[in-house]
């Protein structure tokens, strides 16, 4: 089983920058894809942006051009970098995987994280 840990969250003003990580560790695995979804108070959970194992990335088009995901390989990490962040922009962001595990528990799997919440003030 894959472990998620998250971090990165807080309060920051319209126009401020946040960076999100999340860091996935376990048996052994290989990863498909990481990313980042959101969910604001009162909304469905949507997606924000993720990246493959190829390394293409996939965003929402209300954070085109302000968020930036990326990786570090090494490390199991995916990041998200938030700029020009928008009151909208608050709700709890989580962290996902979709990941294929090898051994006794071999298969194709996705895991969420506990999220982290973002709070872009006025």
């Amino acid at each position: 089983q894959v472990q998620l840990v998250e971090s990165g969250g807080g309060l920051v003003q319209v126009g401020g920058s946040l960076r999100l990580s999340c860091a996935a560790s376990g048996s052994t695995f290989s990863i498909n894809a990481m990313g980042w979804y959101r969910q604001a108070r009162g909304k469905q959970r949507e997606l924000v942006a993720f990246i493959r194992s190829g390394g293409s990335t996939t965003y929402a088009d209300s954070v085109k051009g302000r968020f930036t995901v990326s990786r570090d390989i090494a490390k199991n990490t995916v990041y998200l970098q938030m700029n020009s962040l928008k009151p909208e922009d608050t709700a709890v962001y989580y962290c996902n995987i979709v990941y294929r595990n090898y051994g006794l528990d071999s298969g194709l799997y996705n895991y969420w994280g506990q999220g982290t919440q973002v709070t872009v003030s006025s």
